[in-house]
């Protein structure tokens, strides 16, 4: 048994659980690697162009990591396509030379799947990142990317939101001729994460009561951490009923900083990367407007004015990290939440498959 399915959280919410079993997720995923080599090696022989990513609420925010794998890597140009201009507007659009790759954990979503329907008709390869391999999704597209995560009961995504995160770097990998080393990361990640799970928690905990008032918060982020300020933005706002903003680093140097009080705090994501002097001077901004400040990633404790750190361990190559940084947000969001006296696995109003266009 390997170090990350050892791990056997003490009984709790169905949310913490799944947060528990990242590691063994995301060994999972790489059981997927031959086939991800295969579509990777399609799409070069297609002469791919532009790679156009869909989907929603965590799906989307993993496409913003996708941009980032896919510019890094193989350095293609990938964006978060507009569902609402081919399947609401009909407006006709060649996507000849474009990879879409439709990302939806259940597969589900109906406005994902007739992207990709229309997509494959107008001429794209198609490609279905998705944890259920026969559904609705898979079946629409040419090829399918199975998450491996195991079943999500907890409407808040954790594990399917890292394992889609790392099935995006592993495509954009292999495209790149570095696939071994993607899986290689993902692996050291993997183990690095099941070490690191209690501590993170521990540190968490403490954290939530001093926050267990706090309505409005923004979450900041640059580059490939934008996705996870995105992410633990998304996990606050269905769990603990805060109202939280994901923002990047830079948004703060212009209207969104004229909002910051004592009582408005930030969440700042930093990287140990070329965006940290960026993170480090909204974090300047953010201490002379008095508001409290955590900092998190592999750079924490370069922000040297926050109130709070929690850094996260690196990883290698350093565009995984993502895969670590989300993990102290999602388990914040855990003991918040409770702090607040709400139920993690019950948000308001929310089910676990998106079933409206």
């Amino acid at each position: 048994m390997s170090q990350a399915e050892a791990i056997v959280p003490a009984p709790g919410s169905l949310f913490r659980s799944e947060i528990f079993e990242q590691p063994a997720a995301l060994e999972r995923l790489l059981g997927a690697n031959e086939e991800i080599e295969r579509i990777a090696a399609t799409a070069v022989a297609r002469n791919v162009q532009l790679v156009r990513m869909v989907g929603h609420g965590s799906s989307d925010n993993a496409a913003s990591y996708g941009v980032y794998a896919f510019g890094l890597l193989p350095r293609w140009t990938a964006v978060r396509d507009s569902i609402t201009l081919t399947v609401h507007y009909d407006t006709p659009i060649d996507l000849s030379g474009s990879m879409v790759i439709g990302l939806s954990q259940s597969g589900q979503t109906p406005d994902v799947v007739e992207y990709l329907l229309r997509a494959r008709k107008a001429g794209a390869f198609t490609v279905a990142i998705t944890n259920d391999a026969d559904s609705d999704l898979a079946v629409a597209a040419e090829a399918t990317i199975a998450l491996g995560a195991g079943p999500e009961l907890a409407v808040a995504a954790t594990k399917t939101y890292v394992n889609t995160l790392g099935a995006l770097a592993l495509l954009a990998g292999h495209i790149a001729g570095r696939g071994a080393e993607i899986e290689s990361g993902i692996r050291g990640a993997a183990a690095t994460l099941s070490d690191s799970l209690p501590a993170f928690e521990a540190a968490t905990h403490s954290l939530a009561l001093p926050f267990a008032y706090t309505g409005r918060m923004f979450v900041i982020g640059r580059g490939t951490e934008f996705a996870t300020a995105r992410e633990i933005a998304l996990k606050l706002l269905e769990t603990c009923r805060i109202a939280a903003e994901p923002l990047t680093a830079t948004d703060l140097a212009h209207g969104p900083v004229a909002a910051l009080d004592p009582l408005f705090p930030v969440w700042a994501l930093a990287a140990a990367d070329g965006t940290l002097a960026t993170v480090q001077e909204a974090a300047a901004r953010i201490h002379a407007m008095g508001a409290t400040l955590v900092a998190s990633g592999t750079a924490a404790t370069a922000v040297t004015v926050s109130s709070y750190r929690l850094p996260v361990p690196p990883t290698e190559p350093a565009l995984l990290s993502p895969l670590l940084s989300v993990v102290p947000g999602q388990l914040f969001a855990l003991a918040l939440s409770r702090a607040r006296g709400l139920d993690p696995d019950a948000p308001t109003g929310l089910n676990k498959v998106t079933l409206v266009t």
